[in-house]
């Protein structure tokens, strides 16, 4: 009998090893490595080449067997087609985020860093969706009474449902019930068990369930503590089993490390059909939910919420968020336009140069990448003359939004080029274009889009790349090549006066 085949893997990043290490070669975590027997399969593939292949030949090659015949595989003339009928979440930021709705019967996972409102947001979620359909919210990291604590704080109007071995008891707040959710059905179950899960899932059938959060489930068959790598695979996989057979939607709740990737084996993100992190600033009120994966729709889409007393709001036009104020403007700022997916948001960029005392100069950037802010410091002092080498640079964007896609690039230049000359930027003008290491300025995706969100919002001009075309809107349009050239173009010329000319006192 051969000896059974062992491996070892780790649970906090779920890489294998051959052999035992101290020390988790793939993510440096110590005492993290688990051995694992690996499973032989008994099924008996045949061989293609022998005897007993998929198909004999003789003589000169030619197959004489039986023509092909599938056994469960189809085409996709028998595949037959079904309309995904989406449900609206109540909330538009999250439906634009999964594509347009809730699809039935998929499952979504949520990121985000402890308190960022992960639990608040998916607590308003079902009691929006349990006006319509029947909720499940599982709990592990709270208790009934915290639940309903919170709920009555968010203004959850339906009381709620409180689920537990022996029989449903209800439960109501102290907000008075909303007659137009009467019908509603939202219930709660503090647990962490998984087969005690699925057999409440299976008894109640619910059309949504909300498991907070996976990793505080566990199998019980399972030896490894709850959180591990084994427990949050299995759980994960047996919750997607029921959500695609039973067509239950699932919404997971992650959590994060401390590098701010969901923590887990990374499994977990390729099972699942979305996966949404939520991100913000805990110094600041708004929140971002921001898609990078959807088997429904598109990836890199944003939905942005504001933190208020009563929970989660919706904001409905984020450019005033990240706009600063265009009536007192400031020398060194600039007006840009980003797109994440397909939402332009138009972000107001700041910039403060000022001669360092260090042997070699200070670079800050705050929500822009700082590798592009040092290569389009490098262009400014080769192409255009600034000695940026003896200048501090800080660049930041207003609201704290992540901005770091190239089509910014003009506008950071534009803005520390009018923070060295201490110049005001036009404010009625916006500057989108990519800045290339020889000086020019490239063109970028998505033109039409954000010359409508600047046409909206009611500026005047536009600063963009030369070659593309553009859409007739009420905008002027000034198309550059150059960085010299889009520096001219925004920053006026200032005009002398007869007390400019005049001797100041030192």
């Amino acid at each position: 009998m051969a000896k059974p085949k062992t491996f070892f893997v780790c649970n906090e990043c779920g890489a294998e090893s051959p052999q035992w290490f101290g020390k988790c070669p793939a993510c440096g975590t110590y005492n993290s490595l688990e051995e694992q027997i690996s499973i032989q399969s008994s099924v008996d593939v045949p061989s293609r080449g022998g005897v007993s292949g998929w198909q004999s030949t003789q003589g000169n090659g030619k197959s004489h067997a039986k023509p092909a015949k599938a056994r469960a595989s189809l085409t996709f003339n028998q595949i037959t087609d079904r309309q995904i009928a989406r449900w609206e979440s109540g909330y538009g930021e999250l439906d634009r985020v999964l594509g347009g709705g809730v699809v039935p019967g998929s499952m979504v996972l949520i990121g985000g860093d402890p308190g960022i409102g992960k639990s608040t947001l998916l607590l308003q979620v079902s009691n929006q969706l349990a006006q319509k359909y029947r909720i499940l919210y599982v709990t592990g990291e709270e208790s009934g009474q915290q639940v309903k604590l919170r709920a009555s704080r968010l203004g959850v109007s339906k009381p709620l449902s409180m689920v537990n071995e022996e029989k449903v008891t209800v439960v109501d707040t102290t907000i008075s019930i909303d007659p137009d959710s009467i019908g509603a059905d939202l219930y709660v179950l503090p647990e962490t068990d998984l087969e005690e899960i699925l057999r409440e899932i299976d008894s109640l059938k619910p059309n949504v369930a909300v498991i907070d959060s996976i990793q505080t489930v566990f199998f019980p068959a399972l030896t490894s503590a709850p959180g591990s790598v084994a427990q949050v695979r299995e759980c994960t996989a047996a919750l997607m089993k029921v959500a695609k057979h039973e067509d239950i939607t699932m919404l997971i709740v992650g959590h994060v490390t401390k590098e701010g990737a969901i923590a887990g084996p990374k499994v977990l993100e390729h099972l699942v059909d979305t996966v949404l992190y939520f991100e913000g600033d805990r110094f600041a009120s708004h929140r971002l939910l921001r898609t990078v994966k959807n088997r429904f729709g598109a990836t890199h889409e944003i939905g942005i919420f504001e933190m208020v007393t009563d929970g989660l709001r919706e904001v409905s036009n984020p450019s005033e968020l990240f706009l600063g104020n265009r009536d007192d403007p400031a020398p060194g700022t600039a007006i840009v336009v980003a797109c994440e997916g397909t939402r332009p948001i138009v972000v107001e960029l700041q910039a403060l140069v000022s001669p360092t005392s260090y042997p070699s100069p200070r670079r800050a950037g705050t929500g822009v990448d700082y590798n592009r802010l040092v290569q389009i410091l490098a262009v400014l002092e080769k192409r255009v003359g600034i000695p940026m080498s003896k200048l501090d640079s800080y660049v930041a964007s207003a609201g704290g939004l992540n901005v770091e896609e190239p089509a910014v690039d003009l506008g950071i230049a534009i803005a520390i080029v009018a923070s060295f000359r201490d110049r005001i930027v036009d404010p009625g003008t916006v500057l989108i274009g990519e800045v290339g290491l020889g000086g020019q300025v490239r063109s970028v995706s998505q033109m039409e889009l954000r010359l409508k969100e600047a046409a909206k919002l009611g500026f005047k001009r536009a600063i963009v790349p030369k070659g593309q075309k553009f859409p007739d809107l009420d905008i002027e349009i000034l198309p550059v090549a150059k960085v010299i050239d889009a520096i001219i173009a925004a920053i006026p010329h200032q005009e002398l006066t007869a007390d400019d000319l005049e001797p100041d006192e030192d």
